[in-house]
């Protein structure tokens, strides 16, 4: 019991220093931009030391993944709370859509660095930052994709791919969000929110009318009587 009490402490103060140092970073990367920010940079506003920075993340590439993981598991699990209440597919798509334009406009500088981390580091990762970062990112995705499955099951939504979902419902939303982190002032957040939403669903009740939702297995469409004349 003696030994297990130190153990924790250390635990415990090597994950604020963790913490710290994501946080230093996100500063950093608001300033300056992804790009125009070295290791040296984090370490000096962190204040920490270099062998702390090296043992936590050894280099620029493990902070860049580790504070992406942080923004996904935040965003995400805003999204998922959203979707809990959610009771129709459309009511889901709804969600979907607005829970993430909710987030990022309440986080710019976390969306700013996402979607600038996303495009300029992405391609760019070592093998092992990419494993890392794309376990991590499905693991904070699996609970909105368990929440989407009863209306895949009922036939009410299209059975997607997540990277599908993006595009076709989110991709809007990116691109009006990375545009207004940019400072576009005429996509305004009073008008992103209300129109990206309705956009998102009619995408999938056009996907539905030209037959695309008959993607479905043969036990799911026996179990969900009336769906397939919806399709049509």
């Amino acid at each position: 019991m003696a030994r297990a009490a130190p153990a924790r402490r250390r635990r415990s103060d090597g994950a604020r220093r963790h913490d710290a140092i994501l946080d230093a970073a996100l500063r950093c990367f608001a300033k300056g931009g992804v790009l125009g920010v070295g290791i040296e940079d984090v370490r000096r506003e962190a204040g920490a030391s270099p062998s702390s920075m090296y043992h936590l993340f050894g280099d620029l590439e493990g902070i860049v993944v580790a504070l992406l993981a942080r923004v996904f598991d935040a965003l995400f699990a805003h999204i998922a709370a959203r979707l809990e209440g959610a009771r129709s597919a459309r009511e889901a798509v709804h969600a979907l859509v607005d829970a993430h334009l909710e987030w990022a406009l309440a986080h710019p500088r976390e969306a700013r660095f996402m979607y600038q981390a996303t495009m300029a580091e992405g391609p760019s990762l070592r093998a092992a930052s990419r494993r890392r970062l794309l376990a991590a990112k499905g693991e904070a995705l699996a609970p909105i994709l368990e929440r989407r499955e009863p209306h895949v099951r009922a036939g009410e939504l299209p059975p997607w791919s997540p990277a599908l979902l993006d595009v076709v419902l989110l991709g809007p939303s990116h691109e009006g969000l990375r545009r207004w982190l940019a400072g576009a002032s005429e996509l305004l957040p009073d008008l992103l929110r209300p129109l990206l939403p309705s956009l998102a669903w009619q995408s999938v009740r056009q996907h539905r009318a030209s037959g695309g939702a008959r993607a479905r297995t043969p036990r799911t469409r026996s179990r969900t009587p009336g769906v397939r004349r919806d399709t049509k």
